[in-house]
């Protein structure tokens, strides 16, 4: 792999890491709605669908981090 390559790849880690920044707030704010939900309202189906969300998102941060990774060894290599 090139220098170019190199420094287009790490363009891309840079956006996937920008990306994740922004799917660990939405995930902490959805976070925070349930927690202040009552241990009741946390039950509904509502409280269930925000905490799907929030485990979701995290799923997707993993996803993203583990993108990260292969770019980063698709660099070294």
């Amino acid at each position: 792999m090139n220098a170019k390559d190199r420094k287009q790849i790490q363009l891309i880690i840079d956006k996937i890491g920008e990306l994740k920044q922004e799917i660990e707030s939405l995930k902490e704010s959805e976070q925070e709605k349930y927690d202040n939900l009552s241990e009741g309202l946390q039950a509904t189906e509502r409280g269930q669908k925000l905490e799907e969300g929030v485990d979701q998102l995290e799923s997707c941060c993993s996803s993203l981090e583990e993108a990260e990774e292969y770019l980063q060894e698709a660099i070294n290599a």
